[in-house]
This record gives structure tokens, C-alpha cells and sequence, in this order.
């Protein structure tokens, strides 16, 4: 996109659609659009973790539909694609076993596995996906917003090119 100052100055209905591209929950992309302007990167991350925080399991859910499942066709462009280098390199094996732990996941908590996969390999992922299977769904749910945070704070910062 460009730097913080160019994400400050933008109209609304512009930059609005940048940030629900980076998380599709609306209520966190008004939080904030509605925050600007920010004078520094870390206060826009902060307001970005600020507003993951208060989001409610409705506005999670929304921010899940806007992320594919891990080792899920993913087109070029998109933000998971790069996200999931980890998985794209991976065998048959971790793939199925991937599907299945998804399948299993989505059985027991009703929503799709989020994950920070950047810099995770596959079998790393296809580990964290087990190790989450034994949470109970209250603490999942909190998982699942940290997750989304740290996802949200490393697509501000290619947003705004800071690294």
C-alpha cells in the first residue's frame, strides 16, 4: 500500500477496504480506521491488538471467514498465501493428516483452526493443530484471538511497508 502517513490520509471508504482486507472483521477494521491518525506504527499496532481484544465471538467468526483453512488451496495475492510458505512444500502425508486435523477441529470447535502460520513449517503447524485440540472451547476462543492479533499486526506492518 504505501506508509502510515499515506494509511492516515486516506478518505475512509478507502482505507476501510484495506484493513477488512487484512482482517474481515468489520468491527475491528472501524476501530481502527476510527483511531487514526496514528504517529507511529506501534500505535497502530496497539490499536490493532486493542480492538482484537474487545472483539465479541460474533465479530471473531467474522474474522475467521476471511482466512482459508491451513493447507488449503490459496491463490496468489491473497495474504495467506505467503503466510502458509510452510505448507507449500509439504507431502502428501502432511496434507491428509492437515485435513483431517481441520476436520477434526472444526468438528470441536465450530470454526476453522487459525493459526500465525508465518515462518511455521507444516509439521509444525499439523503439531500446534493437536496440541489445540486439547483446549477446551472457552480457552480456544482466547487462542484464537491472539492468534488473529498477531496475524492482523503482521499485515499492518506489510500494509504500511514496516517490515
Amino acid at each position: 500500500m504505501g506508509t502510515l502517513t499515506e494509511l492516515n490520509a486516506l478518505p475512509g471508504d478507502v482505507a476501510g477496504p484495506l484493513l477488512t482486507g487484512c482482517c474481515s472483521a468489520r468491527r475491528w477494521a472501524g476501530a481502527v480506521l476510527a483511531g487514526r491518525p496514528y504517529r507511529t506504527v506501534g500505535a497502530l499496532l496497539t490499536a490493532s491488538d486493542q480492538a482484537v481484544a474487545s472483539l465479541s465471538r460474533s465479530d471473531l467468526r467474522e474474522a475467521l471467514d476471511g482466512h482459508p483453512r491451513i493447507g488449503a488451496t490459496r491463490h496468489a495475492g491473497d495474504w495467506s498465501a505467503g503466510e502458509q510458505a510452510g505448507v507449500s512444500e509439504a507431502d502428501g502425508v502432511l496434507m491428509r493428516g492437515l485435513a483431517e486435523g481441520n476436520a477434526d477441529y472444526e468438528a470441536k470447535f465450530g470454526h476453522i483452526y487459525l493459526v500465525c502460520a508465518t515462518g511455521r513449517s507444516g509439521p509444525e503447524l499439523l503439531r500446534l493443530l493437536h496440541e489445540r485440540l486439547e483446549n477446551e472451547p472457552e480457552n480456544e476462543w482466547e487462542v484464537v484471538a491472539g492468534e488473529l492479533a498477531k496475524i492482523n499486526r503482521i499485515r499492518l506492518r506489510k500494509l504500511v511497508d514496516a517490515g
